[in-house]
């Protein structure tokens, strides 16, 4: 039944156009909207240790971890390892995997300066991923739906990210790739994407275990639903490769370096300066995130955050319970169940958080599912107004600014 309508998409035509041709006019005009938010803030952005005063929306849209990218797509990774004056590893490029800085040297050696490279990129893989998320949603739900969850996608609150010098753009990508041939049962592909995406951004792992999930459901179904000989070996194949690939970079790391966790105590560099030099222990860093914020920000006893933590937890999974989202089919959710478990279990949540979630995009076609109208122009002008404040939160540089995007 995934197939046939798979094939039957050719023919599909939203707002008296081609689906293709209205995910694109789509595409155009969240990034025509993402574009103007980035010129305002740009023009009122102040000196910082990245541009001067308002600089030029290339410059602009390079901030950040986009300059740690263009370290690598320069000079590539040190092979011995920065450390404090007390002997700790410090922030470096070890922290950011290879494939966006790969591909913008490659764009760099014919003519293109690093802003321009990371631009283009993030843009040709933001409309790669609205075209596979349409594909992907319109194999269960109606045409209408799936090119809401498009739009939905491309104003969401990070939508900036797809024109942005980060890799985010390009992990989304694979990430549609990998569950659109997932739900296809074409697993040689999904272990092609998924190892591109364990060298692309952190997220291996998930879909590991997303795979991994997806063959115990199938094996318990076979009575019901076949599942050839062949294709266990291939997903059982695929889901320990993607084991191992989500494991790979951590170990290159460490065999280049000679510091076997060097991968591991450069990410958690990045979270000492809110609880420190402490080692990560899974499971426990949302807890500590709650902990930190509730005594650090918030002025409030630890247990509200803990009880509103415990309510983003429930309502998050209540969510994937909804008849809208079984709809969707069991793959989606899978995913959106390993993803949210993965960073649950190792992220520690601070400024970043919201661009760390932008990969549950699948989930906007559960949000995408009621038909009415005024239910949509809410939602699109409410992501709109959280992509304006996104941008001026988290991308805007203010003085000593310790909320990076």
């Amino acid at each position: 039944m995934v197939g046939s309508r798979a094939k039957s998409l050719a023919g599909t035509r939203v707002w008296g156009l081609p689906w293709w041709g209205a995910v694109l006019l789509v595409w155009a005009i969240g990034r025509a909207l993402s574009t103007v938010f980035l010129l305002i803030y740009a023009q009122n952005q102040a000196e910082n240790p990245w541009t001067g005063a308002a600089p030029s929306l290339a410059d602009f849209s390079s901030l950040w971890d986009g300059r740690w990218y263009n370290i690598i797509a320069v000079s590539g990774y040190p092979s011995e390892l920065p450390r404090t004056d007390d002997g700790h590893v410090s922030e470096n490029q070890w922290a950011f995997l290879p494939l966006f800085p790969v591909l913008a040297r490659l764009l760099m050696t014919v003519g293109f300066d690093w802003n321009a490279a990371g631009v283009v990129i993030s843009l040709a893989a933001g409309v790669a991923t609205s075209l596979f998320l349409f594909r992907l949603i319109a194999l269960y739900a109606p045409a209408s739906q799936a090119l809401f969850t498009v739009v939905l996608f491309s104003v969401a609150p990070t939508a900036p990210l797809l024109q942005l010098a980060y890799a985010e753009s390009v992990q989304m990508l694979l990430i549609v790739v990998s569950l659109y041939y997932l739900t296809q049962h074409r697993y040689a592909l999904v272990m092609a994407s998924g190892t591109l995406l364990a060298f692309t951004r952190p997220g291996a792992l998930a879909l590991a275990l997303t795979v991994g999930a997806h063959f115990v459901i199938r094996f318990v179904q076979r009575a019901r639903t076949p599942f050839p000989g062949n294709e266990r070996i291939w997903a059982a194949v695929t889901a320990a490769w993607l084991v191992v690939a989500g494991f790979a970079w951590p170990l290159i790391a460490g065999i280049v370096t000679g510091v076997p966790n060097a991968y591991l105590e450069t990410e958690l560099a990045w979270r000492s300066s809110y609880v420190g030099y402490i080692e990560l222990v899974p499971l426990t860093p949302w807890i500590l995130g709650a902990r930190w914020w509730a005594q650090m920000q918030w002025n409030m006893p630890e247990v509200w955050a803990y009880v509103a933590l415990g309510g983003v937890i429930f309502l998050s999974i209540l969510l994937l319970l909804l008849p809208a989202a079984r709809r969707l089919g069991t793959d989606i959710r899978l995913w959106c169940l390993s993803y949210g478990l993965y960073i649950f279990a190792v992220f520690f949540p601070q400024s970043s958080t919201f661009r760390i979630l932008a990969p549950l995009f699948p989930g906007l076609g559960i949000l995408a599912a009621p038909p009415s109208r005024l239910y949509r122009t809410f939602l699109v002008a409410l992501f709109v107004v959280g992509q304006f404040l996104w941008i001026g939160a988290a991308w805007a540089v203010a003085d000593y600014d310790w909320t990076p995007p």
